[in-house]
């Protein structure tokens, strides 16, 4: 909504300003797919530009999005092994923020994995993925779990981590059951300083419902924080706090939307057409200044080069970058750079 209203404060798209109009897919992936098929079949409409949350909703508006040709901007980072000519994919793919964050796991923190997830798309595909790189770069897997989304109860994983004594808790629980998660470590005695937990689905919003002092001294990847140390960033955070509030906090999905909508609009200018076929023509390739940095869009994959960061929780709720790639990560869904990529493509 912010970046609508800068886009149009400077004149808008084609001499044309843009109006949003709001869906709400109520946490349910069906709706989602539903209300997606409504805005794709307004004829009025030269375009169609959309964003939805977890990854199985995505997955509810692909076939929705293909069949009726509009264009699905879609925000959050996903597990890979996808990629849509009607699809733009704003948040990380896998090379983008698992395998990297595995790695950096392994090189700073340990051998040993214990893999917790909730029982989803996300989580048993990110967690395949895993295996497959540890077996590859000299890790071991000691446990795998996974509990219902929503689930609340964590007791009897927290017993099984103390037995396994694993060096790193790679974490892709989702929702409440990282509140729940998080709070019953703690409340075990297990800190920090006694644990390595690595996440992908905490960002600085999650921070603020699970609490800092709850969270303080763990890691997660991402591409984008509120902390990334760019011009732009610092212009998008004091523009998003004057709107907002200013003890509100961005984080990456938040930049991510941001961000797709401008790409968007500059290829819909590049196109010099709203129409959808001469936009995915014109996205190639292009280029732009993110809070998060220089991005650009892969005309290949429609997934945008991003550069990955693994980010500590500070006692204020925000990360310290603690490692980052040092330039944008060209994106590789299906992990075709990678020796043993091929492996997890086969199951």
């Amino acid at each position: 909504m912010m970046a609508i209203e800068e886009i149009n404060k400077a004149g808008g798209v084609l001499g044309k300003q843009l109006k949003p109009i709001v869906e709400d897919g109520a946490s349910d992936w069906p709706t989602f797919a539903e209300k997606t098929k409504k805005r794709c079949c307004k004829k009025t409409r030269p375009s169609s530009s959309s964003e939805a949350g977890p990854p199985q909703a995505a997955r509810q508006c692909l076939p929705v999005v293909e069949q009726n040709k509009g264009l699905f901007f879609y925000p959050v980072q996903y597990e890979g092994l996808e990629a849509s000519p009607n699809i733009f994919y704003m948040g990380a793919t896998t090379n983008q923020q698992i395998v990297p964050a595995v790695t950096w796991s392994l090189q700073n923190k340990g051998k040993k994995f214990f893999l917790l997830g909730s029982d989803y798309v996300f989580p048993r595909t990110a967690n395949k993925i895993i295996k497959e790189q540890l077996k590859a770069e000299g890790g071991t897997l000691v446990d795998e779990q996974y509990t219902p989304l929503g689930h609340t109860d964590y007791n009897t994983i927290i017993s099984k981590i103390k037995q396994e004594k694993p060096d790193v808790v790679f974490n892709t629980l989702n929702g409440d059951s990282n509140v729940a998660f998080f709070k019953q470590l703690k409340d075990a005695g297990i800190t920090s300083k006694d644990l390595t937990t690595l996440s992908v689905s905490i960002a600085e919003e999650e921070i603020r419902g699970i609490g800092a002092s709850v969270l303080e001294g763990h890691y997660a990847a991402w591409n984008y924080y509120q902390t990334t140390d760019t011009p732009e960033n610092k212009k998008f955070v004091e523009a998003y706090k004057a709107k907002y509030g200013k003890d509100r906090v961005t984080d990456d999905p938040i930049e991510a939307a941001y961000t797709g909508v401008y790409l968007w609009a500059e290829a819909v200018k590049k196109a010099g057409s709203f129409d959808v076929d001469k936009v995915k023509e014109a996205s190639k390739g292009i280029e732009w200044n993110a809070p998060e940095g220089k991005v650009k869009i892969d005309g290949e994959n429609q997934h945008i080069f991003k550069t990955v960061r693994i980010g500590q929780v500070q006692a204020d709720g925000m990360f310290k970058e603690v490692w980052n790639s040092g330039q944008p990560v060209k994106p590789d869904p299906f992990l075709k750079t990678y020796p043993w990529g091929a492996e997890v493509s086969k199951k």
